[in-house]
């Protein structure tokens, strides 16, 4: 499957992430965010997406393990995942490019703006790609 995680860069940048070579994915409460974070299984590919100001998908990630209880959620309730930087998009992709899309218009991006995990389709995951141009190795 397919993914996209949502960050602030002011808090965790992709910078950030590709110093730190891999990040416990935790944190997450939205009860729909939880569902998604849950069916993470190692191995699926994650896009990067900053908040804030920059509102753009900046990187390719992977899930270095399927989700796991949260080790911060003393109540039991919430999982997390292990995430691992792949590669920088050679350009970010902006929401506002994503939003111009037809090929986007059911993208839980477009359609549920604040969720936190999401699904990408194959497709919408090619689409993204072919905007960003070329990618080049990152991490």
């Amino acid at each position: 499957m397919n993914w996209l995680v949502k960050e602030e860069p002011t808090h965790y940048g992709w910078d950030d992430f590709v110093t730190d070579t891999k990040a416990v994915w935790s944190g997450v409460r939205n009860a729909l965010a939880q569902k998604h974070l849950r069916a993470i299984e190692k191995g699926d590919r994650v896009f990067y997406y900053h908040t804030g100001d920059e509102k753009a998908v900046v990187g390719i990630a992977k899930a270095l393990s399927s989700a796991y209880p949260d080790p911060d959620d003393k109540s039991g309730k919430y999982v997390a995942v292990d995430l691992a930087p792949v590669k920088r998009l050679a350009r970010p992709v902006r929401l506002a490019e994503i939003k111009a899309d037809a090929a986007f218009k059911n993208f839980p991006l477009v359609r549920i703006a604040r969720l936190s995990v999401m699904p990408v389709t194959d497709a919408e995951w090619a689409r993204i790609e072919r905007l960003a141009g070329k990618a080049r190795a990152e991490a």
